[in-house]
């Protein structure tokens, strides 16, 4: 028997199963064809016998072979000869999925800036991006090694999905201090990143058909998965002080959900005062409806503390808070958190451990001890200052270079401004981030975060990645592209 023993690699007993299958795929060896005897093949091959037999049980183990005695071997009846290089044919109809997967596929809502910069892009104006080369990785390092020396036989099984109980002891004293929010550990449940916390809130809160009420211009990720559970979007326009209360819909409307985010409207920048916070939490109450607060970024205001969050307010259990550290720490340490009203505790538990079980625990670990020893606070107040920096070179670039014929949105706070170019059509705003590409610079339009595009020509700009030098550089560029 000739068998081509060179097409795979490893041991030789997995050299020759694999010869073995290639020849009885490619039809060589048809269905209820008669293998030679492993003492024979042993011989032609000039390997031992007991070589050869590995082979055959691996072939056997498969369903490739089947063994009638101990000296006699037969292709499996099964096999239907097919080449392993073939491609699988495309489907002549396209493929089933579910309406769930269809409504997530029909638009994908990636958020302005989401992934990695196009190649050849020096000063990247990308939304969301901390500085992540400023983070205290040294600490960092210490923190996960000296949890990782103390790891036990228990913490390296299954957890519980609420996540790790000193984290959420810590997050419960620092969101009191920080956040003015009243609650303890057991209404925290750590979850991958803001988008899984969005995730759960649409699958546990709403049914297909329910309302979801949106701000508009809105959080594409957000909108995403209301509108793939099935939800209804309810789109309320926002002024100059963030989503109009008083286009709240009825009860009878069925809206279940209204996904805000009022210390810092997602893209405008907008505060939302007081009267509106309370009128949508009497809104919440008389209707037995939820409120999701994406508290994504609160942590940087430039003038004063921090605002109140609206989970401080709520006197009803009424309002799904959610933080993330992905903005204030670094993305890729994808943790966030829910703090929950008590009675959503437990389907909100069930639906994280269907999901994924539960979040990695040696990360919650180090960063419990990063919030416990207080360099969690002393980090957000020097990024603070550099945030402040950075904003203030920005707004000044921003107006030498281009006057007025720029317009900037937004309060003292966040990590991104929303600019409008007065003196660009919207149609043409695409050209102009393209030969922005072309100078080194990226830039990222306004238009995702509305249903419908809007009349002006708008760019977002983050500046907590780019150092003061780089935004006052990459601002000039622009300006000589446009």
């Amino acid at each position: 028997m000739l068998l081509n023993l060179r097409s795979a690699s490893g041991p030789l007993y997995r050299r020759i199963y694999h010869a073995l299958k290639s020849s009885i795929r490619e039809g060589r060896f048809g269905p209820a064809a008669r293998l030679p005897s492993s003492r024979a093949l042993a011989v032609d091959l000039g390997v031992s016998r007991n070589t050869v037999m590995l082979a055959y049980e691996q072939l056997q183990a498969e369903g490739y072979v089947v063994s009638r005695s101990r000296s006699t071997t037969f292709v499996a009846g099964v096999v239907s000869p097919r080449p392993l290089a073939e491609s699988p044919k495309p489907p002549a109809t396209p493929a089933r999925i579910s309406a769930y997967a269809q409504r997530l596929v029909r638009d994908p809502g990636t958020p302005p800036g989401s992934y990695a910069a196009a190649p050849g892009i020096r000063y990247d104006f990308r939304y969301g991006r901390p500085a992540v080369d400023e983070f205290p990785r040294e600490i960092w390092r210490r923190l996960l090694a000296a949890r990782a020396r103390r790891v036990g036989r228990d913490a390296l099984g299954y957890a519980s999905p609420a996540g790790n109980e000193s984290l959420r002891t810590a997050l419960a004293g620092y969101l009191k201090r920080a956040r003015g929010l009243s609650c303890d550990a057991g209404q925290i449940v750590i979850v991958n990143g803001s988008q899984q916390a969005i995730d759960l809130a649409a699958r546990v809160l709403l049914d297909p058909g329910d309302g979801a009420i949106v701000e508009e211009p809105h959080y594409p990720g957000a909108t995403l998965v209301f509108e793939a559970v099935g939800a209804r979007l309810i789109r309320i326009a926002c002024d100059g002080q963030g989503l109009d209360t008083g286009r709240l819909p009825p009860s009878g409307d069925r809206a279940r959900l209204a996904y805000v985010t009022p210390c810092h409207q997602f893209p405008t920048g907008v505060i939302m005062p007081l009267e509106r916070r309370l009128a949508l939490l009497d809104w919440a109450a008389r209707t037995d409806a939820w409120i999701v607060e994406d508290d994504y970024i609160s942590e940087f205001r430039y003038e004063g503390r921090p605002l109140e969050a609206l989970q401080a307010l709520d006197r009803n259990g009424r309002v799904v808070y959610i933080g993330t550290f992905s903005k204030t720490l670094f993305p890729a340490l994808r943790l966030a958190y829910l703090v929950l009203p008590p009675p959503l505790v437990r389907p909100f538990l069930a639906a994280k451990w269907a999901s994924d079980r539960f979040s990695a625990m040696l990360p919650q670990e180090a960063l419990a001890d990063f919030i416990a020893s207080g360099q969690f606070e002393r980090y957000l107040r020097r990024a603070g200052s550099r945030n402040a920096a950075r904003r203030r070179a920005l707004i000044r670039a921003l107006g030498e270079r281009f006057g007025e014929r720029v317009e900037i949105a937004g309060e003292n706070t966040g990590v991104h401004l929303l600019v409008w170019l007065n003196d660009v059509a919207p149609r043409k705003v695409d050209a102009v981030i393209a030969r922005a590409a072309r100078a080194g610079v990226g830039v990222y339009p306004i238009t995702p975060c509305y249903a419908d595009p809007p009349r002006r020509a708008g760019l977002l700009f983050g500046y907590a990645s780019l150092t003061e030098a780089e935004i006052r550089e990459g601002i000039r560029r622009l300006a000589e592209v446009l």
